[in-house]
């Protein structure tokens, strides 16, 4: 099949258009969340604090800090924070495209894509301002590359011997400078890719599995053994640094009973009406003969896809069975594979459709009596280029792209929930908002615990003209996520001078079964409940902001 540049150029543009579009539409929610805060806040410092903050905490994030340095410092709002995420989705989007119509045909290209585009889990990655998006684009890329450097590696035994051999020498330097450059470009890729988040070396399993399964020659895996091997020597640091940070995903728990039901529906849409045609078609996607590739060294679509889609999630969550690391936005990137196989198993009932049309033509030109039904045209031959070559497959296109635009109005109502800032854990602007409102200058305010600050942080003119009484040293300065604060007996100075004070608590922190081991925080929580009784309060979704004032004297 000749496949034509134009086609595959619309088969990718489209769905980065339409993922471009959804995306897009309710970005500015109006509030960061806390993660998105965490990543606003730092990304604003200076390069020289941002690294010493990696030495203590979230060195898994360096890269993408650094990556936002530039972007905040232009414009430092919340769209400009989630418009790399979103430029992320729709470039994967796009790659996914890429992808299918390589190993494919550029209609599933354009269907793989644009089932990428409408996945609800997509779209809330896209208005994300952390590094997932990014990682999913640098895994699309990487899997894209390797499809390349695998083909330019199957053509790279260019030479000869005699005058033939003298006159292929040139073809075959081009053959091997193509081969090393792929190699190298793969390897560059998945590199970043792992810096922005280590938990994407997955990738690497996956990868192994499809040249396992594409029964890819020893030259293949050794140039790609070269590439991973290289990619694990430059995350290597990295990991041992952030083995020391582990604390930072002590809330993680291992995966329950409903895990894996919970990531499928991410995966494919929560809704039962696509879930169900979705499952079916991924089920005649890897139906014999699509698995293993006809030719050896050949890769097929599913030997890409099914890896990259099962490989992740079953191995992290396996591991987080004894060691708990699993997080969906952890393996966001293996979602490519779920929309390759959708479509490349919609591609089978196209071509299973045209078979039968065919042999029913056949037989009916075999048939003596047809003539009395009413024969065709003679110029309208059942078997005409026409038919087959544009008729049929832009009707078949069209089909497949209607059917996904149902798939997306099915599942508007999850998509304009998303949307909503209550959807997150929180929003940190209407605390900011409430304190504004609530606080006067000069009002003491104390954080429990202290990474409660990063309402502050993130939006600082709320607590304008405030006391943070038991900040000792700042966040950016200390090299800290939430700043320094006062030791427990200077703490218990400055709250001895105060008739009021403003708590503002995380929900977990104002119940008696928590119990700190950070004396500062104990100090916290002993002085204002012995000395202090509350006075007004203003709740809202992960955040509580309680005035304190201090006990009349018993008599």
């Amino acid at each position: 099949m000749v496949v034509k540049r134009p086609q595959v150029a619309v088969a990718v543009l489209v769905p980065v258009l339409v993922m471009f579009g959804i995306g897009l539409w309710g970005i500015d929610r109006g509030g960061m969340w806390r993660d998105e805060a965490v990543t606003f806040q730092v990304a604003r410092r200076s390069l020289p604090q941002i690294w010493q903050l990696l030495h203590s905490v979230d060195a898994v994030h360096g890269l993408y800090y650094l990556l936002m340095h530039p972007v905040l410092a232009l414009h430092p709002g919340e769209v400009a924070l989630r418009v790399p995420s979103l430029c992320a989705a729709a470039a994967t989007a796009g790659l996914v495209a890429a992808l299918g119509a390589r190993l494919a045909s550029p209609r599933v290209g354009l269907w793989a894509g644009l089932l990428y585009a409408v996945t609800p889990m997509a779209g809330h990655f896209a208005q994300e301002g952390r590094s997932y998006a990014l990682v999913a684009a640098g895994v699309a890329a990487s899997t894209l590359l390797l499809a390349w450097a695998t083909t330019a590696d199957a053509g790279g035994n260019g030479g000869g011997n005699g005058a033939e051999g003298q006159e292929d020498e040139p073809v075959g330097r081009l053959a091997r400078h193509a081969r090393v450059v792929g190699w190298c470009a793969y390897g560059g890729v998945v590199a970043v890719t792992v810096l922005l988040h280590e938990f994407a070396v997955l990738i690497l399993l996956a990868h192994a599995a499809t040249l396992a399964l594409a029964r890819m020659p020893r030259r293949v895996w050794r140039d790609w053994a070269c590439a991973a091997g290289a990619v694990l020597l430059v995350l290597l640091p990295l990991a041992v640094v952030s083995s020391g940070q582990a604390d930072q995903v002590a809330w993680l728990r291992p995966p329950g009973g409903g895990t894996v039901e919970r990531l499928l529906r991410s995966f494919t849409g929560p809704t039962q009406l696509v879930l169900g045609p979705y499952l079916l078609l991924i089920a005649l996607a890897l139906r014999a003969p699509f698995t293993p590739p006809a030719r050896r060294g050949e890769l097929s679509l599913p030997a890409v896809a099914l890896p990259l889609l099962l490989l992740p999630p079953a191995v992290l969550i396996a591991v987080s069975r004894h060691w708990p690391l699993y997080d969906d936005r952890y393996v966001l990137y293996a979602l490519a594979g779920a929309p390759l196989l959708a479509a490349a198993g919609a591609e089978r009932l196209v071509v299973a459709a045209r078979r039968a049309g065919l042999a029913r033509r056949e037989a009916d030109a075999d048939d003596p009596m047809r003539g009395l039904g009413g024969a065709a045209a003679p110029d309208a031959a059942p078997d005409s280029d026409l038919g087959r070559g544009v008729r049929v497959p832009y009707a078949a296109t069209l089909v497949g792209v209607l059917a996904i635009g149902l798939a997306f109005v099915s599942q508007l109502p999850v998509l304009r929930e998303d949307r909503d800032p209550a959807r997150r854990p929180d929003n940190l602007a209407v605390v900011s908002a409430a304190a504004a409102q609530r606080m006067s200058p000069g009002d003491p305010v104390l954080f429990l615990p202290s990474l409660g600050r990063r309402s502050a942080l993130a939006y600082p003119k709320g607590f304008q003209g405030t006391r943070d009484i038991a900040l000792e040293e700042p966040a950016p300065v200390s090299g800290t996520l939430y700043g320094r604060e006062a030791g427990p007996d200077e703490l218990r100075r400055r709250l001895a001078g105060l008739d009021r004070v403003w708590v503002v608590a995380e929900p977990y922190a104002l119940k008696s079964a928590w119990y700190p081991s950070d004396p500062t925080e104990r100090v916290k929580l002993t002085v204002v409940g012995e000395e202090f009784v509350p006075r007004a309060e203003f709740v809202r979704k992960g955040s509580i902001l309680r005035l304190y004032v201090r006990r009349a004297p018993t008599m």
